[in-house]
């Protein structure tokens, strides 16, 4: 099913008028209720108008006293409207997103690394297959290799020690024992 502008338009016309996503989604046809809600949220319509069809009109008291009118708000300058950019979900992958010249986060020092597996990777990063995100499979090594906010990124690529990400240099980098660990920090 896809929002075309007709049925976007009578979502937003039936959830203006206080009908609830059920009703929205019967009328629809075709679209689950949470399907409605998620349309809803997208579009920003979150905050609907009070004293829709489904709400129950409070009974009216005689002696009661019209309300006041509001004063119009003052007109603003009008400016010329630039289009929003489309909302992206990205679900559970929410990272914080680095700008490009900004530091990186806190790494691991380099002397919390053996100097033999440290030169072992200079080593492996020199034949490295330099390979992109979109490269990567099951048996590409995923060691990510540079700063992710510039064009100069990159995955190592080598071939994977069986039943890890890493190949053999990486692993020996990212899966260390803990008492050896333990040992470098005294």
């Amino acid at each position: 099913m896809a929002w075309t502008d007709e049925r976007v338009e009578v979502l937003t016309k039936m959830w203006g008028e206080g009908q609830s996503a059920s009703q929205i989604a019967k009328e629809l046809g075709g679209v689950t209720r949470n399907a409605v809600i998620g349309k809803v949220h997208r579009l920003g319509l979150s905050n609907r108008a009070t004293g829709g069809a489904t709400t129950k009109a409070a009974p009216k008291d005689k002696a009661a006293k019209p309300a006041p009118k509001a004063k119009p708000a003052p007109k603003a300058e009008a400016k010329p409207e630039t289009p929003e950019p489309p909302k992206r979900h990205v679900g559970h992958l929410r990272r914080p997103i680095i700008p490009a010249g900004q530091p990186l986060p806190p790494q691991p020092s380099a002397n919390e690394i053996s100097p033999e597996a440290l030169a072992s990777v200079r080593e492996v990063e020199k034949k490295a297959k330099k390979i992109s995100l979109m490269e990567l499979t099951e048996r590409t090594c995923k060691w990510p290799i540079g700063d992710p906010a510039t064009d100069d990124f990159w995955f190592c690529g080598l071939s994977v020690k069986t039943g890890k990400p890493y190949c053999e240099a990486h692993v020996s980098v990212a899966f260390q024992p803990m008492s050896s660990r333990r040992d470098r920090r005294r």
